[in-house]
């Protein structure tokens, strides 16, 4: 770990005294016994870790569900998708890099994986605009999921952005109306599709990918019509009350369970993703290749059936 929260400030402390004992023992040659030391610290901030996580507050998630070091798409495909294929463009204005998509495998299951990029450094940040997709990431989207039906393949989408690019060259290529024809899609699909929302999912840019058959969410990530902020900025004229709109907006992962927009929570390692993202890396891929199992005997008609019923019972 190299970025701390807020809340992470105990630990952080600990964490660096850990390592300014080995530092003094590494610089006498391994003279110096620290072990004992070194043992009861660990296990303290271990203790603190588990204590913090295991009562985040909504805002304290939405600090989690976007640290830097989370993993990212990808991480992901690296992780549990075999002899990925990317495929780019929406064969009508550019390549969006803020979605990636393309075909590999998932346990051995052929399939069509799509998502949000974000960048893991300032120029693979701004090379995929933060994971902020414009029209023409929505229509590869769209142009991808219309080849997963016609090749009877399921779609996986894992999402992560803070929204939809809101600039105005976005808006004059028809950003909102490329957002609903992606919703729509998802929809419409003969084929399972499952999304999985790993950080950050909001508004509109985040349903356009996620209105699936089967919704899962990490343990510490958010999902939102508005970031807290924005809406903070809306009731209470400014962000200072983002604490409290995360608190009203049921945006976490075990309140929006109990709404009925989330199917299922993969759990994290103690402290989060980042802290061990190989195996919420494998947790991920492990449920998301139970979900197309579960999905694969389902006939076409009954599966647009089961998502319609899914959505219009929210609420």
């Amino acid at each position: 770990m190299t970025a701390f929260l807020e809340f992470e400030k105990p630990i952080a402390e600990l964490e660096a005294r850990i390592v300014e004992l080995r530092e003094t023992a590494d610089s006498h040659d391994g003279a110096l016994d620290i072990e004992t030391e070194v043992a009861k610290l660990q296990s303290k901030s271990d203790r603190l870790l588990r204590e913090a996580y295991s009562k985040l507050t909504p805002w304290q998630k939405t600090q989690v569900a976007r640290h830097p070091e989370r993993p990212h798409l990808k991480d992901y495909i690296a992780g549990f998708v075999d002899d990925f294929m990317p495929l780019a463009g929406d064969r009508a204005f550019a390549d969006d890099q803020a979605i990636v998509g393309g075909l590999g495998r998932i346990a051995g299951r052929r399939v069509v994986v799509i998502g949000h990029e974000k960048g893991d450094d300032t120029a693979s940040r701004i090379r995929h605009n933060f994971g902020m997709a414009k029209p023409e990431g929505y229509r590869k989207g769209i142009r991808l999921m219309r080849l997963a039906e016609r090749f009877g393949l399921p779609v996986v989408t894992l999402v992560d952005t803070a929204g939809a690019f809101p600039g105005v060259q976005a808006e004059e290529r028809g950003q909102a109306e490329a957002i609903a024809r992606s919703t729509e899609q998802c929809l419409a699909l003969g084929v399972p599709i499952v999304a999985a929302i790993v950080g950050e999912g909001g508004s509109g840019g985040a349903v356009a990918l996620a209105a699936a058959n089967r919704v899962l969410m990490f343990e510490h990530a958010i999902y939102s019509v508005i970031s807290p902020e924005g809406a903070s900025s809306i009731l209470w004229r400014g962000p200072e009350k983002a604490a409290d709109a995360a608190e009203a907006m049921k945006i976490t992962a075990q309140d929006l369970e109990k709404l009925g927009v989330v199917d299922r929570i993969v759990p994290e390692p103690v402290g989060g993703a980042q802290r061990d993202p190989a195996a919420a890396i494998a947790a991920l891929g492990d449920a998301i290749a139970d979900e197309l199992a579960s999905l694969s005997a389902i006939a076409p008609a009954a599966l647009i059936e089961q998502r319609r019923a899914k959505f219009l019972a929210i609420g």
